[in-house]
């Protein structure tokens, strides 16, 4: 676990942090913002949201992203946008965390870290209970973690 906090409401998924800092139901639906803090080396299973698209902006670390084939390197200060549908997922490098906004359009996957947190699902240990809330947020796992 990362020895840092995001402020109150962090919660924890696997090491990785997440606070929300502007809720859907602050935007009528139409957003949300995560405040994100990913162990160094970490990163998701490939996957697709298929209802929202999602944008990372990267505050520190870097972080290598994988999206429909096309591998790239992002740090501090830059920012990738995802379009809803394309498979796509990204791993820390190096040897420090990264901490990056994901910007939600429209809202409502946030719900799926609380879900995550809550039952302390870990991969692929709890992968029946994660497919049920990734299916409820409208979200496929395609394919391994992006390898080192």
């Amino acid at each position: 676990m990362l020895d840092a906090t995001l402020g109150p409401g962090t919660i924890d998924w696997n090491g990785t942090l997440y606070r929300m800092l502007l809720a859907p139901a602050e935007t009528g639906g139409a957003m949300s913002i995560v405040d994100s803090l990913s162990p160094a080396r970490s990163g998701p299973p490939r996957h697709v949201h298929h209802a929202e698209d999602e944008t990372f902006v990267i505050l520190t670390g870097e972080v290598t992203y994988w999206l429909e084939g096309e591998t790239f390197a992002r740090g501090p200060g830059t920012s990738v946008f995802v379009p809803r549908g394309r498979e796509h997922t990204f791993r820390v490098t190096g040897d420090a965390p990264s901490r990056h906004l994901v910007i939600l359009t429209p809202g409502g996957f946030e719900g799926f870290f609380a879900d995550m947190a809550q039952g302390h699902f870990r991969i692929p240990e709890d992968m029946p209970a994660i497919l049920e809330s990734a299916a409820r947020h409208h979200l496929t796992f395609t394919g391994p973690p992006l390898a080192a």
